[in-house]
Parts: C-alpha cells; structure tokens; sequence
C-alpha cells in the first residue's frame, strides 16, 4: 500500500512540476525594476515550449484511447481467446496482425500500451510488432488525411500503404527469427495478467472499474515516457535546425536518409504527417517523400522513448535499425518503379 501511494505520489509530483514549467515557458519572467523591462526568456525556449506543447496536444488524444482500449484487454480477454485466435504457423500469425493492424485507428504513442498488453496476454512478440508497424501507417484514417494533402492523389496513398503493409511483414518475421520471449524489461512495470480477467465472480460493473483502474495506471506510466519523448523532440527540433538537414539532401539516398531522418525527429502524429510531407514534395523526389510518410509512423523519437520504457534496450534498438535498413532499402530498390 505504502509502495502504491509513494507512486501515485511521484505521478502527480511531476505532473504539478511539469504544469509549473509549461507555464513557466508559455509565460516567461518579466521583472520590471524602476519602470525598466526586466529579463524574458530567450526565443529559442519558447520555440521549444511551442513544439512541445503541440506534440503533447497532438498525442495525448490517442494515448488515452489506447491505455482505455489496454484496459480492455487487461479486464476482458483472457489468454485462452488470444491462444486460439492466433495461429501458431509464425508467417501466418506475422500476416493476421498486420491485417488487424491496417484496420485499426491507432497513433504510434497510443499503440504501444496496446502492443504491450497483447504480449502479456500471450500473443508472440513477433505478432505484436506486425500490429505497431501498421496500425499507425495503414489505417483508414491515415489513408484518407494521405490523400488529401496530396490533392486526392491516390498513387501516394497506394504506395504508402502497401509499401509499408510489405515492410512491416518482412519487419516482424526478422522480429521472429533474432529475438525470442517476450522481450519485456526484467525491472519494468508488472503486469498482472491474471488478476480480474480470470475471476468470473466479478460482475460486469466491478469488472469495469477495474478496467478503468488499470487504464489510469496505464496513462500515467506511459504518458510520463511521452512527455519525456515529446521534450526530447522539441528539444532536438529547436537546435537541430531542419535547414541543415535539407541542405545535405542533395541526392536520393540523402535526401531519402534526410526525410526520415525528419520523420524520426519531428515525432508527428500519424493522421497528420502527411500534410507536413505534402510541403516537401517541391523539394524532394516522390521515393524521398515515402521515406518521410512510412519511416514516421513506424518508428520515431517519442515512440522510441515510449517502447524503452516497456521493452529491452537491445530489442528497440534492433527493431530500429531493422525498420531503417527494410525502408531505406526497399524504396531505393522500387525508386524506378515509383
């Protein structure tokens, strides 16, 4: 009891502190001493509150409806449901959860409670991965916003949806073959995955504040890591400029490595990237403007926070360079094609 109230304690110390510093940051210090402006917050942290607060704006949405939809899973389903639904052949289970995953509306941020309740349950890391990748890139919502910013071009849309639906099969079936278990971290949050769902004496009103419960926990550990990422990404937008990013895509390879290279950084929600891509297609070649639209979704600053926070460092990581090889290398390939 003493270890749950010095949690909560801690959750709503740094909420209070955070709040404290957004407001610091929006509002600046002006001392005015004998009618003379006093100091003020340089531009350059303002800037970095301006980024900040979007990001945090932009995902918090979807974070809330993935820790409700974790909740869920945690109270609802038991492992015997997903034992049976998931086939044990590895390609069909790789291919059955990008299916669910381009039919799902998830953010990348919102999608990794979810991810990460599925593999408590039982389902395969490799299944699990499949389901991240698309559930951000393939879903409706994103195909809809993909073909507007590009003034109802449906080729753009096409191609950033079955280019990253390939992807992210071979992704999650190398997922399969380097990395076993469930690649939790061993010092992570516990995950009680029997408790409730398995207690059929629970009635259906007990069984949803539980839900609720859980889903609570869940925000508050999962929106800590988005703060941190959603800063680190401010922070890194603010003085990395993209101008000198830009001025180094000269080619196609560069300028492919450059637009994911932004994607990663500016951390930008899914349902929305497609109008920022939409800015650089004067730019950059079509293959480029790709890199940006399916290296993003998958993977980026924040979300790479977010994963550390559940899953072994040496697993994120290999999942990144895995997503930044299997992208750079497949458009390069497809570029005459394109």
């Amino acid at each position: 009891m003493d270890r749950l109230f010095r949690s909560y304690l801690l959750d709503f110390t740094g909420i209070f502190i955070i709040g404290f510093a957004v407001y610091f940051l929006s509002f600046g210090i002006n001392i005015t001493v004998n009618n003379e402006a006093g100091w003020r917050l340089p531009p350059s942290l303002l800037n970095l509150n301006t980024i900040f607060l979007s990001i945090l704006i932009e995902a918090l949405p979807f974070v809330l409806i993935g820790v409700l939809i974790a909740g869920m899973i945690q109270i609802f389903v038991k492992e015997e449901h997903i034992q049976r639904c998931i086939p044990k052949n590895k390609f069909l289970a790789v291919m059955m959860s990008c299916v669910v995953g381009a039919c799902f509306p998830a953010c990348e941020c919102g999608i990794v409670p979810i991810v990460r309740k599925l593999v408590a349950k039982g389902v395969p890391i490799y299944a699990g991965i499949g389901f991240l990748l698309t559930g951000p890139l393939i879903n409706p919502i994103v195909i809809a916003s993909t073909y507007m910013a590009f003034g109802n071009n449906l080729k753009i849309s096409l191609l950033r949806m079955i280019i990253g639906f390939f992807i992210a099969i071979f992704v999650a079936i190398a997922v399969s073959f380097l990395f076993k278990g469930r690649q939790f971290k061993e010092t992570g949050p516990l995950m009680d995955v029997h408790s409730h769902s398995s207690d059929k004496r629970l009635s259906f009103t007990e069984k949803f504040w539980s839900m609720l419960k859980h889903s609570i926990d869940e925000f508050f550990d999962m929106g800590r890591y988005l703060i941190i990422g959603a800063l680190f990404a401010a922070f890194v937008q603010t003085y990395l400029p993209a101008k000198s990013l830009l001025e180094a895509g000269s080619g196609l390879g560069s300028s492919t490595l450059v637009m994911m290279g932004l994607a990663y950084i500016m951390s930008l929600c899914s349902e929305a990237d497609a109008f920022i891509g939409a800015s650089f297609s004067s730019i950059f070649p079509t293959t480029s403007i790709l890199g940006f639209l399916v290296f993003g979704p998958m993977i980026d600053l924040k979300n790479t926070i977010m994963m550390l926070s559940v899953f072994r460092t040496r697993f994120v990581l290999g999942v990144l360079v895995i997503i930044t090889i299997s992208v750079f290398t497949a458009l390069m390939l497809l570029h005459p094609f394109i």
